[in-house]
């Protein structure tokens, strides 16, 4: 039991995490007041998707998982597959966006609406945002973190630094992770643009990347692959 209840600790991201939950509060608040009860009750339900990926969020680095990652290897694997998996699907199907913009004042709103959408100085922006939301870069981009993340030496600098391990790795999964799934899950008012037949072939080639990444570490390897795990036995 002492595994469950014990070695909580406190990361700023929980800070980070209440302020996203008021401001999409607000949000909702703001767009009940100008839609019918249908939509807020959609928005509502969406919404218990989204506080459900943040709360995954906090369980993998606020509790003993967080802890024990730094002990035990395969429990460092199950805090990465909540981070990279469990935690980006729930906020796409939560779809934030709309509560989160209407967070801001109208005035305040519009201006930058009108600035982001329409301004010159935004033009490479909106070619970044196109860019990313791109399908192939989703699925090149969630790949490619997910490797690089475990090969030793990004690994191990992670572990001996925590600004890395946080907010440079866990931020990187859940940023990939959230453009992988915005390709396969609709997220209001976001659609995929990929064809049902590009979403297959990408959760498929996903699954076999993992699959090759753990037996190489695993099966096909004779000893730990990181320094911080050498302790471990076999």
């Amino acid at each position: 039991m002492t595994y469950v209840t014990s070695h909580w600790s406190f990361d700023p991201l929980l800070v980070v995490v209440v302020c996203i939950v008021v401001l999409h509060e607000i949000g909702l608040a703001r767009l009940k007041a100008r839609s019918d009860a249908t939509r807020t009750a959609r928005r509502r339900k969406r919404s218990l998707a989204f506080y459900a990926g943040l709360a995954a969020l906090l369980i993998a680095v606020e509790s003993p998982i967080d802890y024990w990652s730094d002990q035990y290897f395969y429990v460092h694997m199950i805090e990465h597959i909540i981070l990279a998996f469990y935690v980006p699907i729930l906020v796409v199907v939560g779809a934030p966006w709309i509560p989160l913009v209407f967070s801001i004042p109208l005035r305040s709103r519009r201006r930058f609406g009108r600035a982001v959408m329409l301004g010159r100085w935004s033009v490479p922006l909106r070619s970044v945002g196109r860019f990313l939301m791109n399908p192939w870069t989703a699925l090149v981009a969630f790949n490619v973190v997910m490797v690089w993340w475990h090969l030793p030496g990004p690994f191990d600098a992670s572990q001996t630094n925590s600004l890395v391990h946080v907010w440079l790795m866990h931020g990187s999964f859940l940023v990939a992770g959230v453009l992988f799934w915005l390709q396969i899950i609709p997220s209001h008012p976001l659609r995929p643009k990929a064809s049902p037949f590009w979403q297959a072939g990408a959760i498929i080639s996903t699954n076999i990347t993992m699959f090759v990444l753990a037996m190489s570490m695993s099966l096909f390897s004779r000893g730990s692959w990181y320094d911080v795990y050498n302790h471990l036995p076999g």
